[in-house]
């Protein structure tokens, strides 16, 4: 194994928490760690958590500190290799073959492959940040394929033939955990479980993505979403929607709502579940800040 000491500039897990938080990304000692490893082994990073936690956000992160571009292959039931490699374009080899007549056409050549995001992170690896998110909603033979690409970071093109990484590229997986994900696949990644921040971290949070944000107000919503959490919510808030709660209420309350009631004309943007926002009717003082009083 080749540990890379240096990845752009990235010398230690604590220059890395500085780069993300400048990148808006506000990451404890942990997530930094477990990153700047990754990127140093040259293996790749897996995030779980609960929904909303920040593991995407964390990868777009990574990616903006590199300079590199993000490409996402986005996790479904049913998805398939096809999806993540590639694909040729045979509408346009069929209407190249008619244009040719007799001249010989190489119906194979860049101009009819369609790159998915795995080929695309194989073919120029210095230049992208490769986010495999939500695994844990692919099937299990899907994650095998994965298995056989992290291990290889190579494919087989039947016409044209193998395509190798010149290097390893970065890649950062992310999980809701669903479902559990095969031994094997954690076994070839630097793992982190990321959980929802404390309400110190969330405010500061809060606070540097809504620059007009009161800390008082940071610190309601925090307290606010603490207790949602703790229900049994279809949908708790997620960190984003702290962040638009508390700054849809701000708008409100400079246009002169009061502040529980700014809170609670805008809890749609914390609650986005019908169910949810049943739950909490009639039981505001228990939820909203200020509405107690």
């Amino acid at each position: 194994m080749v540990i890379r000491r240096t990845v752009a500039g990235i010398d230690s897990p604590q220059t890395l928490e500085q780069a993300l938080r400048a990148a808006y990304y506000l990451a404890d000692d942990g997530i930094a760690t477990a990153a700047y490893l990754a990127l140093s082994l040259g293996k790749p990073l897996l995030l779980e958590g609960a929904p909303g936690v920040g593991k995407t956000e964390a990868a777009i992160a990574i990616a903006g500190v590199l300079a590199r571009a993000l490409v996402r292959l986005q996790c479904y039931e049913g998805i398939d290799a096809a999806h993540a490699l590639y694909e040729w374009n045979y509408p346009r080899q069929m209407l190249a073959i008619r244009q040719a007549g007799e001249a010989p056409i190489d119906i194979y050549s860049d101009d009819f492959l369609i790159e998915r995001p795995l080929l695309r992170s194989l073919r120029v690896p210095r230049e992208t940040v490769l986010l495999i998110d939500e695994v844990d909603r692919s099937d299990h033979e899907f994650e095998a394929f994965l298995l056989e690409f992290l291990s290889e970071f190579s494919i087989s093109i039947p016409e044209r033939g193998t395509v190798r990484a010149t290097e390893r590229p970065v890649v950062v997986l992310t999980s809701n955990r669903t479902r559990e994900l095969h031994e094997a696949l954690r076994r070839r990644c630097v793992y982190h479980w990321i959980a929802y921040p404390d309400a110190d971290r969330e405010a500061r949070i809060i606070m540097m993505r809504a620059s007009t944000v009161a800390e008082d107000t940071a610190r309601a919503v925090v307290a606010s979403v603490g207790r949602l959490r703790a229900e049994p919510l279809t949908k708790p808030p997620s960190i984003a929607e702290s962040v638009e709660w508390a700054e849809a209420a701000t708008l409100l309350a400079d246009q002169g709502a009061s502040w529980p009631d700014a809170f609670r004309r805008s809890i749609g943007v914390a609650l986005k579940d019908e169910e949810d926002l049943a739950y909490v009717a009639g039981r505001e003082a228990e939820f909203i800040p200020g509405a107690a009083a």
